[in-house]
This record gives C-alpha cells, sequence and structure tokens, in this order.
C-alpha cells in the first residue's frame, strides 16, 4: 500500500460518485495498482473502510464483442484479441458477483457506475498471500487456493452472463494472441532487432502445434490467480479464507490455466515440490468428480505453463520498453526459468524444438 497520505475528495467527478454512494465524507489514501489503467484508492469513514475502484472508461481499446470473427478482433486491437476486459467495468461486477455466488470471497460490492468507471467495493484487507507466506505456513496457503479452484470448478457458472457483459470462451485466437507477445516485444528485448516475417511465421506454426491438443474450453478461469491477487481471510472458514482479486479478464476455459498461474509465479518463487504436491492435491480431491479426466488435466497443465509464461515474457517485455515500466525487467529471469521447465515437458515438444534453433538460452 502506498505511504501517501489521506485526503478529503477533491475530483468532482469522484466527488459525485461517493455523495450518491453516502461516501462524500470519506477520506482517500491510495492503494498498489497493478500494470492495468485501473487505479484503487482506500476510503475511510467514520470507522468504515472500503475501496474505491478508478476504471477510466476510455483508457483501454475496445473489449471483444461477442461474435466477433478474428479478423473483426484483430482489427479493434490486443484487447479485443486476446478478449481482455479492456475499459468495461461490467466484467469485474459480473465476476464478482459469480464468484460470491459460487462460495468464494470476492470483495461485494456496494455501489457502481459501470459507465463512468467507479466501484465501492470491500476491503478485503492488505495480508496477500504474498506477504504473509513468510509468517504462515506456505502449504496451507496454497492447499486453501488450491481448494478455492476446485469449488470454482464445480460451483461456478459456466458462461456468466449480465445485460452489460457476457464472459466468452478462452478460445485458440486469444491463446495465440497472448503466445505472439513474446516474439513481438520479448524477442527484440533479447536479440536487439525485431523478429523477422520468416521468424513469426515459423514461431506461429509451432504456437499452433502447441495449442492443438488442448481440450475445449469448460470452466471459470480468473487468468491471474497468483500471491500477488490472493489475500488470506483467516477469520472466514473453508474457501472463504482465500480473498480474490484482479479477476475482471476471466473467461471460460480449462481449470488446469489459474493452477499454473498459482504455481509458476512470475513474481515470487515456489518451491517445485511444493507446485508438485499442490498439483497432485488438484487431482486427489477432483477423483469423486465424473466429469474430471486427471489425464487430460495435466496434459492441459503441460500446454497452458509455456503459454502462459510466454506471454508473460512479451508482457514484461513491453511494459518495460513500451510503457517505461522497467522494475518489470527485475522478474524476467524467474519467468524464463519457468519457461525452460515448461518446455522440458513432452507436451512442449515443438515449442522446445523452435526455441533450441533460436534461443537455445532459453532450453534446459
Amino acid at each position: 500500500m502506498s505511504k501517501s497520505p489521506s485526503r478529503a475528495i477533491a475530483d468532482p467527478a469522484i466527488l459525485e460518485f461517493m455523495d450518491a454512494a453516502g461516501w462524500a465524507d470519506a477520506t482517500l489514501a491510495p492503494l498498489a495498482g497493478d500494470a492495468s489503467s485501473r487505479t484503487y484508492m482506500r476510503a475511510r469513514r467514520n470507522g468504515d473502510v472500503a475501496v474505491l475502484m478508478i476504471a477510466p472508461p476510455h483508457a483501454e481499446k475496445a473489449a471483444c464483442p461477442p461474435g466477433a470473427t478474428a479478423e473483426e478482433r484483430a482489427a479493434l486491437g490486443y484487447n479485443a484479441k486476446a478478449r481482455l476486459a479492456g475499459p468495461n467495468l461490467s466484467a469485474f461486477l459480473l465476476i464478482a458477483d459469480a464468484l460470491r455466488r459460487a462460495g468464494l470471497s470476492a470483495p461485494q460490492v456496494f455501489s457502481a457506475n459501470a459507465a463512468k468507471g467507479f466501484a465501492l467495493i470491500e476491503d478485503l484487507g492488505d495480508d496477500l498471500f504474498a506477504r504473509v507466506a513468510g509468517r504462515i505456513d506456505e502449504a496451507m496457503l496454497y492447499a486453501a487456493a488450491v481448494d478455492a479452484l476446485i469449488q470454482l470448478r464445480l460451483q461456478g457458472p459456466t458462461h456468466p452472463v449480465s445485460s452489460a457483459y457476457e464472459m466468452l470462451d478462452y478460445d485458440d485466437v486469444a491463446m495465440k494472441a497472448e503466445m505472439a507477445l513474446l516474439i513481438e516485444w520479448y524477442w527484440p528485448l533479447k536479440k536487439g532487432a525485431a523478429a523477422t516475417d520468416e521468424m513469426h511465421a515459423e514461431y506461429a506454426a509451432a504456437v499452433a502445434t502447441h495449442l492443438r491438443d488442448l481440450s475445449p474450453p469448460q470452466t471459470m478461469v480468473l487468468r491471474d490467480f497468483h500471491a500477488e491477487n490472493l489475500l488470506w481471510l483467516p477469520d472466514r472458514e473453508g474457501v472463504r479464507r482465500v480473498g480474490v482479486i484482479d479477476f475482471q479478464d476471466g473467461l471460460v476455459g480449462s481449470p488446469a490455466y489459474d493452477l499454473a498461474s498459482l504455481l509458476e509465479d512470475a513474481r515470487r518463487d515456489v518451491d517445485p515440490d511444493l507446485a508438485d504436491a499442490m498439483i497432485a492435491r488438484y487431482c486427489a480431491r477432483s477423483e469423486d468428480d465424473p466429469q474430471f479426466d486427471k489425464q487430460q488435466f495435466l496434459a492441459d497443465y503441460a500446454i497452458l505453463a509455456p503459454q502462459r509464461n510466454a506471454k508473460i515474457l512479451g508482457i514484461f517485455a513491453r511494459l518495460a520498453n513500451r510503457d517505461g515500466k522497467t522494475r518489470y525487467l527485475d522478474f524476467i529471469p524467474r519467468v524464463e526459468n519457468l519457461f525452460r521447465r515448461d518446455l522440458a515437458r513432452p507436451q512442449a515438444a515443438t515449442l522446445r524444438a523452435f526455441f533450441s534453433k533460436h534461443m537455445p538460452e532459453l532450453v534446459a
């Protein structure tokens, strides 16, 4: 959390929103943000605490319209190709409600104006998993997070929809757009020059083959389920001890994606033995579900882990080179190590062949 002092509301648009919510006399203090255009403020009023979420409606390119073709999505830009929520605050509102209905601890929404990009939401505190892991048993924390993912698979709605937002599939177009970030941004960072058209084509062919055996979308996937977005809530019971934030880009995909996001964390080291134990826990606790196919789940994990890490390498390079957020360069060596481990799995053979030829330093 930022150490900036609290201050009375000065912005007229924010004051109007907070007045309508009954919080006009609140003081605001900045909270640490994420890599998006959203900002967060902690609001205090007469002993009550909440979080003001500010998502400027025109700060990002449009989200993907339902039914848009691949060509239409490409014309709209990266948000549409990768099916990110972009400036649509309604995505957060819909998914938060769906998560709470599934028995998980997503923030309650006290008041919202999606058209203006404001929401006043429940403050789940500051005890991020990344902060408390040093003083609370790490295996217990991660086991609780794994159990929350199982709960999401079993109880979450398949395709949440509201009048303002519809959750779409994590489809082939989105997967490929994300993996393309590696050659678009990480490649020139490492090589000192942009990749040729021929290299782009060769990489795209490898990516297409790599994703070929991924199972069809089947459950709600939050896409950023990791220690910086999970809060420990010890006063709650069961899976509700895991507070979940930053989920507005959720899609319908493979449940293995969020487990890979949790265990192959770009921002903190997760012991490989702990990661293996958590994968085993997920599978063992899913045995009674007739819809759960362990072998397909493990294969999906082996496909999606390098997919996600390829995307992250590209995103961190883009944040540094395009947006001037050079602190993200500090995370790249960890992601490279994770990617090397991913490429060693049999399901990544096509990707491994590409990188063995063109970036052998990424192959263990």
